[in-house]
């Protein structure tokens, strides 16, 4: 039977922390267990934005749990990644009840910028030894004080341990240019009204639906919320780059040794797609076990896997070539519905590159494609990509391997701002996408 938490059976938590250490209990009894479930194909599955074990858990039960219908002859065995990340509590995900603070948050319009208890105590979880900075975040953010805005940025970077000239950057980058050195992102060195005013108007744009004529000029205080939001997500993103690469990547070597007929296919939503896809980078030499990667919104540069900018020749994906350590093809599913990687992705993208000054942000413009990211537009300047709408991905067959852009628009696409369909991704539409990319259907 199923764990009376899962829909599905066999079922194993992998736990890691925030420097790619697995629970070695955990670890353990799946790499003991598998071999004796007769497991032939094992979906490890790793979330994205998060607070908690039971949300992760409530995922995964929810995503997998039309699977057993969907490939009933199928021996599956299944692998829920909880990893140390964190989401802002009045963003919303379809289908999930959201908690009281932040309904009554919804209510009260005035108190919008502010933060509610359960945010700030996902930023105690996220930030351990930051509580005092916490504190003192939230109460800049109600009160609003004049003139404070570069104090504010201060303790946000002091938040993230972004610390000016500090040793250790903040960002893992998704592109590397050759021959330039990393330098600390503008969007934690510059000028903290600036980019909140920036983030003002893009936040006032999407909740106009895009008409300049819809909003009055924001206050920069009104973006002060998204730019410490911003921080905290590329904290997340390094984070899930460290799991990926030192965790993941090294628990499915240890499995391709103890199971070695085992298949396994890797799943990742926003920057769960980053860790499944740095769990690449971290396989040991020889290992050909992962069968397919199915990204879903994942929130990372679409550049992520180029040889070759096309901007840039000189620089290229961080994860260039990974996709060819997959024994079947990488499955990057995207929406035009998600905000958060549509608009406050590339322009929180645009502010972290270094060489680029932040300018006035016009909403009458997209920022260029320099700036986007997987979820929002599929894999970008990967030779031999191919392009399929979901019902010809559902179709099948998939190519046998290389990257695969399937437009999942048709069911990602509910969602308000700031984040819009971000979250979408609990459709069994997307369910039978990994059963097809893994050949499991």
């Amino acid at each position: 039977m199923a764990q009376p938490a899962m829909s599905v059976t066999p079922y194993w938590e992998l736990t890691f922390d925030a420097d790619g250490d697995p629970d070695g209990r955990e670890r353990d009894r799946l790499l003991a267990e598998v071999p004796d479930r007769g497991v032939h194909d094992l979906i490890v599955f790793a979330h994205g934005w998060n607070n908690d074990r039971s949300g992760a858990t409530s995922l995964y039960r929810r995503f997998f749990a039309p699977i057993p219908k969907l490939a009933p002859k199928a021996k599956i065995g299944y692998v829920g990644v909880v990893w140390p990340s964190m989401r802002f509590c009045d963003e919303p995900i379809p289908d999930f009840p959201k908690s009281v603070v932040a309904m009554e948050a919804e209510a009260a319009p005035a108190s919008e910028s502010a933060l509610d208890k359960d945010t700030r105590h996902a930023l105690f979880e996220a930030f351990p030894g930051r509580a005092t900075v916490v504190d003192q975040i939230a109460r800049m953010l109600d009160q609003r004080p004049d003139n404070e805005l570069d104090e504010f940025g201060r303790l946000v970077r002091l938040l993230v341990e972004v610390v000016p000239g500090g040793p250790q950057p903040l960002f893992a980058a998704d592109t590397l240019a050759e021959g330039v050195p990393q330098s600390e992102p503008v969007l934690f060195t510059g000028d903290a009204a600036t980019l909140c005013d920036e983030f003002a108007q893009a936040l006032a744009s999407l909740r106009s639906g895009g008409d300049p004529e819809g909003f009055s000029l924001p206050n920069p205080w009104d973006g002060a919320k998204e730019l410490l939001r911003q921080a905290a997500y590329y904290a997340m993103k390094r984070r899930a780059g460290t799991v990926g690469e030192r965790g993941l990547g090294r628990v499915v070597g240890q499995l391709a040794a103890a199971a070695p007929e085992v298949r396994v296919h890797l799943v990742g939503h926003s920057f769960g797609g980053r860790l499944v896809s740095f769990a690449l980078r971290g396989l040991p030499e020889g290992v050909h076990s992962v069968k397919s990667v199915t990204l879903l919104q994942g929130a990372f540069s679409h550049y992520a896997f180029a040889a070759r900018l096309p901007q840039d020749a000189r620089a290229g994906g961080v994860l260039q070539g990974q996709q060819n350590r997959i024994d079947g093809p990488l499955v990057c599913c995207y929406s035009h519905f998600d905000q958060a990687l549509g608009t406050l992705y590339p322009l929180a993208s645009r502010m972290a590159n270094e060489n680029n000054a932040v300018a006035g942000f016009d909403l009458g413009r997209t920022l260029g494609p320099e700036w986007g990211a997987m979820g929002h537009d599929g894999v970008q300047a990967v030779s031999g990509t191919e392009q399929l709408d979901l019902a010809r991905a559902l179709a099948g067959p998939l190519p046998a391997s290389g990257c695969v852009n399937v437009d999942a628009a048709a069911v990602v696409n509910r969602g308000g701002p700031p984040s819009g369909a971000h979250s979408d991704i609990v459709h069994p539409e997307l369910a039978r996408v990994v059963l097809t990319a893994g050949r499991i259907i």
